[in-house]
């Protein structure tokens, strides 16, 4: 009796080891077919972040020049955020009112609110890349800029643009550029600074050959080899 239950007990957890066996072997073989998923098809974006001013010359040639030419070609591979304030200050007055002091003057925090506004508002990031370009391009009048770039884009939220930089909205955002500026590490010393996925790497290369740098953050997949080997 004792050997018939004892060959019982042997029986079952038989069983359950070979059913826990058969459970590690398809969890490791989905696990094995995601990676390599990954490595073929799929890669996250690299976030390419752009701390800049809206009259800095040289921020005016990496975004003409290196920002949106790369974004055309290489917009399935890389993300883009836009931090526009520079080497800004802020302050608050009496009544807690952000006051900001920028590198090339009052019209360029004008230009600096409009420009975070439209990195707000314009949610295609092709365009917004396109009304940012037409800006920087000639921002010594921010607001005619604006409204002549978006037009220019079809964009028919205007009044929502306008209405940001009007606000104090205009200026929170601009604000929290500042700080997003300032914590940066190591500090800013050159405007623009850009960063990939966080990191400030090697600026002179960056600024250089945007697209090369991405491309070697962006994994060994089918889609970064059809993009970067064009290049």
């Amino acid at each position: 009796m004792k050997a018939a239950r004892k060959r019982i007990v042997i029986f079952i957890l038989l069983i359950v080891t070979v059913g826990l066996l058969i459970r590690i072997v398809l969890i490791n073989n989905l696990l094995t077919d995601e990676v390599q998923l990954r490595k073929s098809d799929v890669s996250l974006p690299v976030l390419v972040t752009v701390y800049y001013e809206a009259l800095c010359p040289d921020s005016k040639f990496f975004i003409t020049k290196q920002l949106l030419t790369t974004y055309k070609v290489a917009a399935p591979i890389m993300e883009v955020q836009l931090v526009p304030y520079g080497k800004a200050q802020t302050t608050t007055d009496a009544d807690g009112k952000y006051i900001f002091n920028c590198q090339h003057g009052e019209t360029e925090c004008a230009g600096n609110i409009y420009h975070a506004c439209v990195a707000e508002i314009v949610e295609d990031p092709l365009i917004r890349l396109e009304i940012v370009n037409c800006m920087i391009r000639d921002n010594r009048n921010p607001k005619e800029a604006m409204h002549k770039c978006a037009k220019q884009n079809s964009i028919e939220n205007i009044d929502l643009i306008q209405k940001c930089y009007d606000s104090d909205h205009g200026a929170e955002l601009l604000k929290l550029n500042g700080d997003a500026t300032h914590a940066l590490r190591p500090a800013v010393t050159f405007i623009p600074t850009v960063t990939l996925d966080g990191s400030q790497g090697k600026q002179a290369s960056i600024l250089k050959d945007l697209l090369a740098e991405v491309c070697k953050l962006a994994g060994n997949t089918e889609q970064t080899q059809r993009i970067c080997n064009k290049s």
